[in-house]
């Protein structure tokens, strides 16, 4: 018989701010997994102070979460998995309802959750939440190693009402926009890697920024946001022409490579 257990995972790197939150907020799961890659912080001590389970990761050349993924989720015990990043608050009543879901008869396999997100430390309001693929069975999961990728999870999937009170992730990443333009450098290197091979001109220049802003700023109601709304949504598309424009550079730098060998 399966057992009805629930192990929450939690990637950390140098993740102080926010770890003794996030640890308080998942008490009452069977077992807290913290993967460390190699924090020069107080992250470990804080993890183990709260009687986690800390499993370590080597950092490396990685500049994303994602590599460490996979190894994470298979360093739990439950069959059962919640992945909340270090900047991340579960609600208690996303932990009853997780719970709850676990013990019906021919469940979903994996469900996609609510978060709520920030910006500029402004809790935003939109039509529609940004959902996550964070909890699952953890036999046979496996998470590409590619920053902004879901794992790949054996079995049925299904999304959690966004309209059901607090059922949430909440999201404590303030979102200035010195730390966007930060990680819009390091997230999109790390795509790049994704994309390889992919033929990007002018016409992906033009539209895939303009297509993000437009779903972000008028189909996602960050309209609704103001000022603070618009800006996001510019942050949004830029992130889409960086990302193609580091692919067409890619492209280029390998094809000058080749002609001077």
């Amino acid at each position: 018989m399966e057992k009805k257990e629930i192990s929450v995972v939690i990637n950390t790197y140098n993740a102080e701010k926010f770890l003794q939150r996030v640890l308080d907020s998942v008490k009452g799961f069977n077992e807290i997994v913290v993967c460390d890659m190699e924090s020069n912080d107080h992250t470990v001590e804080i993890a183990k102070r709260a009687g986690c389970k800390v499993v370590t990761f080597p950092k490396g050349n990685h500049t994303c979460a994602e590599p460490a993924r996979t190894f994470a989720i298979q360093s739990a015990s439950s069959p059962w998995v919640l992945v909340v990043d270090a900047d991340e608050l579960v609600t208690p009543e996303l932990r009853t309802y997780l719970y709850q879901h676990i013990n019906k008869p021919d469940c979903a396999r994996g469900l996609y959750i609510p978060r709520q997100n920030r910006f500029m430390n402004i809790l935003k309001k939109g039509f529609s939440k940004d959902y996550q693929l964070r909890f699952f069975i953890r036999e046979g999961t496996v998470w590409p190693p590619y920053v902004h990728t879901f794992p790949q999870v054996q079995g049925t999937l299904e999304h959690i009402d966004n309209h059901l009170h607090n059922v949430q992730l909440i999201h404590l990443a303030e979102n200035y926009l010195a730390d966007m333009l930060e990680k819009c450098n390091r997230y999109t290197t790390d795509e790049v890697l994704k994309k390889k091979g992919k033929n990007y001109g002018v016409g992906a220049l033009l539209f895939r920024p303009f297509w993000r802003f437009f779903k972000s700023y008028v189909m996602n109601g960050e309209i609704r946001n103001g000022i603070t709304g618009f800006i996001d949504s510019v942050m949004t598309g830029f992130y889409q022409f960086i990302l193609v424009a580091k692919v067409i550079e890619a492209k280029i730098k390998k094809q000058t490579e080749e002609e001077q060998e």
